[in-house]
């Protein structure tokens, strides 16, 4: 199982690089997590984001693989405890089927991307910055895989 984290967004702060490729190191032996940018759409000042949203569908949609189980990563989504969330990761990876995560901008996602994921899967209730997003999801899909392994990472 191939596992992308693809993201809107090209010039993030150092600490996400950072902390993103920590937990991403951590999981290789295990998983392999590629992240893969993408960049904003343009947001001229006074114009409709629609345009821009639209402009990243195009890029996000034309990352994914047709067979591709696609997440999009909303605050409106379906919320996992850890456990659940190891368990649900236990379920792709019995599955094979390749696993995209998707990171909208900072205006959210078409609805054509909407469309297109097989789950909505919200961080937290509260809106994040794009940028910490990235290193939150890294990190969570390091414990979800701890808990698998029995690694004693996360303590329940």
């Amino acid at each position: 199982m191939r596992v992308r984290i693809i993201a809107v967004g090209t010039r993030m702060p150092a600490w996400v690089g950072a902390g993103c490729d920590e937990y991403l190191k951590r999981l290789r032996p295990a998983l392999k997590v590629e992240l893969l940018e993408v960049p904003a759409g343009k947001r001229p000042a006074g114009a409709p984001a629609v345009r821009a949203i639209e402009e990243e569908a195009h890029k996000l949609l034309a990352a994914l693989g047709d067979d591709d189980y696609v997440v999009a990563l909303d605050e409106r989504g379906k919320d996992f405890s850890t456990l659940e969330l190891a368990q649900w990761l236990a379920g792709r990876m019995r599955g094979g089927a390749n696993l995209a995560l998707l990171i909208g901008g900072p205006d959210g996602f078409a609805p054509r991307v909407r469309s297109r994921a097989n789950l909505t899967w919200s961080l937290s209730r509260l809106t994040l910055p794009h940028a910490l997003v990235r290193v939150v999801l890294a990190e969570q899909l390091y414990r979800a895989h701890t808990v698998l392994a029995g690694h004693p990472y996360h303590r329940a």
